[in-house]
């Protein structure tokens, strides 16, 4: 029993850091890409959403060096699943979401495209090894060198704007603090869902798909719905879709490349429904270029479902 206890404390304690860690993170390094003058939704597709990722990236990239590898695939996936379905329905009730038309002809379908390629390299041969992870981390440098030709392009067309940003050594103290806590909230979640799971006779995709991948989407969650009510829709939406890029490039290639992840059908069935719930997210948008309150209403009533669904199959 205490056993038990220790581990629900550890877990506790290991998302507060991954929270706070990301939060700290992500307002010096959106200070820094200010100071630059980066639009909004390269800032959501890049800087926002890698610190809101680091969470996924730290347990997920743990969970490989310990073996835990099954919690590595299902916490990606699953941290997709929500930020798409929850992150953006949240943000829709709040505020519609206004989508611009080259987000949905150009990043959307990229994130579709990412989560079709992660399905080929491990339904192939039911492992997403080395070689697998290196393809998708340079697939991951691609979409970076393509954000900064956009950020470049945008910043030339762009006049001059004023921003509220912090002083530098302040993104410093916050970029290295957030990276810290970040680090170790990782280490913490993992051993504590792992025990858990093993205590409750759960299995590691189900805890990963649950607990992990919600715990470590809370910070695109927050940031989501901060943005959404102070009318920055860009940086909300680019947070989600550059969130779910940055999860199954790099997340998942480095944990990858760093030790080769078994896969299970249950991870193939996940990614087909993630593909199927971007598919019926990118028709929403497409229709009327914006989410509206019915249709967040109706992606939090599908990830409902999906909730039942992996908890009784």
């Amino acid at each position: 029993m205490m056993e038990v206890l220790w581990s629900v404390v550890l877990l506790a304690i290991g998302f507060i850091l991954l929270i706070k860690g990301a939060d700290f993170f992500v307002e010096g390094s959106s200070s820094v890409a200010k100071m630059l003058k980066v639009p909004s939704i390269i800032i959501g597709l890049t800087i926002v959403a890698m610190g809101t990722s680091l969470p996924e990236c730290a347990v997920s990239i743990t969970a490989s060096m310990t073996g835990n590898n099954a919690l590595a695939v299902s916490n990606a996936v699953g941290s997709n699943i929500f930020n798409l379905m929850v992150v953006c329905g949240f943000c829709a009730l709040f505020n519609p979401l206004v989508v611009d038309k080259s987000t949905l002809k150009k990043e959307f379908p990229f994130s579709m495209i990412c989560a079709v390629l992660l399905l080929v390299c491990g339904y192939l041969s039911m492992t997403l090894g080395r070689a697998d992870g290196l393809i998708l981390l340079a697939v991951f440098v691609c979409f970076l060198i393509w954000m900064v030709r956009s950020a470049l392009k945008a910043r030339a067309a762009a006049g001059d704007e004023e921003y509220e940003v912090l002083p530098v050594w302040k993104c410093i103290v916050f970029i290295i603090g957030g990276i810290i806590a970040i680090k170790f909230g990782g280490d913490f979640v993992v051993e504590g869902a792992s025990a858990i799971a093993a205590k409750m006779g759960l299995s590691q995709n189900l805890i990963g798909l649950t607990i992990v991948a919600c715990g470590t989407s809370l910070p695109e969650l927050v940031t989501s719905v901060v943005a959404a009510k102070k009318n920055e829709l860009d940086m909300a939406l680019g947070n989600v879709i550059g969130s779910n890029i940055f999860n199954i490039l790099f997340v998942l290639g480095a944990a990858a490349a760093i030790s080769p992840i078994g896969f299970i059908m249950e991870n193939v069935v996940d990614i087909v429904i993630l593909i199927a719930m971007s598919a019926i997210v990118w028709v929403f948008a497409w229709t009327k270029k914006v989410l509206d309150k019915k249709e967040g209403i109706l992606m939090l009533v599908m990830y409902a479902a999906y909730l039942v669904y992996i908890c009784v199959r």
